[in-house]
């Protein structure tokens, strides 16, 4: 009986791990995409309304009034209206709409997503 010297390839539980831990970022992938791709619309509106502010024709509720609408016609369900803040610093506005999202992994686990990038400063200033 001759015994082979070398051997090649995986075992089967070799195997069996590595197709866990790729089926597992593949399911963290999938639950962590929509709100990334949210966060990159809300990015968008965000710095939309502060392009588009004109501090001589609105204020700052004009300014949430058109947040909502967008966050309303875009679906946008991570971050509520009222908790963008808007305000003035040393003659300029700012709009920050910073927030974080708690996504469930699997039991008790549960993937952290920060987005605080998005503090944005309108073009105009307040005269």
């Amino acid at each position: 009986m001759k015994t082979r010297m070398y051997q090649r390839g995986m075992s089967l539980p070799a195997i069996m791990l590595v197709v866990a831990m790729v089926g597992f970022f593949v399911m963290v992938g999938i639950r962590m995409v929509p709100r990334y791709l949210e966060y990159l619309s809300i990015r968008e509106i965000v710095e939309t309304v502060a392009r588009e502010y004109n501090p001589d024709e609105e204020d700052l509720g004009d300014i949430r009034r058109r947040i909502d609408t967008m966050f309303n016609t875009n679906q946008i369900n991570d971050l509520q209206p009222k908790d963008v803040e808007i305000f003035h610093k040393e003659g300029r506005t700012y709009i920050d709409a910073g927030y974080e999202v708690r996504v469930p992994v699997m039991g008790i686990v549960e993937a952290v997503m920060n987005f605080n990038d998005l503090k944005i400063e309108t073009r105009a200033t307040k005269r």
